[in-house]
């Protein structure tokens, strides 16, 4: 009797996972600087959410903004070039607070090192004289970070108002231009017959285990701020039963904003 009713039980398990929902599974990851030493490195995005909607969130802005008859208030070019400025100012504070670090880490080391000698010893008197120079060059750099930092911060203070200004004018716009777009996003939902999911990266920048949704079409949607800017994502794509979908965001795929 057993053996006659598994094969039912199995085509019944077969049928439940037909109908069940997709899974998808979002990586999400961006190259930055080493900070051991000079190139790039991948790091995850850990603690970031991530939105399965099944509508395309650009096209509804897009079509409000084009039956809107006020354009957008533009961030002026003078702007933009002076946060550009301020971004350069920052990563040449950032190069020198490094090269500072690892001299001071360096003179440590050696300190270290020549308690382990006599002062007369002839290994004593060479890191002793290697000593002087790291910390000759520490003085140096020191200096060059404050400059830098100096150089920084007045080019910062210099753009504040201005953005703050724009970004006023912009939020102001967008609360008339976009009015009632949350409505219009429930309306466009409830016409695919399927739901939003969402999710959150983990320690590994991995989202799944909630991104289990019916096949159609969805966007992958979610941001990631940077000091200047953002990265924004709104991915198409096709969900079907099966393997899960696997959708890897990275800077490359990415839209990036300006961050006012």
């Amino acid at each position: 009797m057993r053996r006659r009713t598994l094969p039912f039980a199995m085509g019944l398990l077969l049928a439940a996972a037909a109908c069940g929902p997709a899974e998808v599974v979002v990586t999400m990851e961006i190259d930055v600087p080493d900070p051991a030493g000079e190139g790039m490195q991948n790091r995850p995005l850990s603690d970031i959410e991530v939105q399965l909607l099944p509508y395309d969130r650009d096209a509804i802005f897009d079509s409000l903004t084009q039956a809107y008859d006020i354009p957008e208030p533009a961030v002026p070019e003078d702007l933009l070039a002076a946060r550009a400025q301020v971004q350069e100012a920052q990563q040449e504070w950032d190069q020198a607070q490094r090269e500072w670090n690892t001299l001071r880490d360096t003179l440590q080391t050696l300190t270290s090192e020549m308690e382990q000698f006599n002062r007369g010893e002839a290994r004593y008197v060479a890191l002793f004289r290697e000593f002087q120079d790291f910390d000759s060059r520490l003085g140096s750099v020191e200096r060059e970070m404050n400059q830098a930092f100096a150089r920084f911060d007045s080019l910062q203070r210099g753009t504040i108002r201005a953005s703050d200004s724009i970004r006023i004018l912009q939020d102001e716009w967008a609360d008339d231009a976009y009015q009632g777009v949350g409505e219009i996003f429930l309306a466009k939902q409830r016409a695919t017959g399927l739901d939003i999911a969402v999710d959150t990266t983990d320690a590994n920048g991995v989202a799944r285990g909630n991104l289990n949704v019916k096949p159609g079409q969805y966007w992958v949607h979610a941001r990631y701020e940077l000091p200047y800017s953002e990265l924004y994502w709104n991915f198409p794509i096709t969900v079907e039963r099966g393997d899960p979908v696997t959708v890897r965001l990275t800077r490359e795929n990415a839209q990036e904003r300006i961050k006012l």
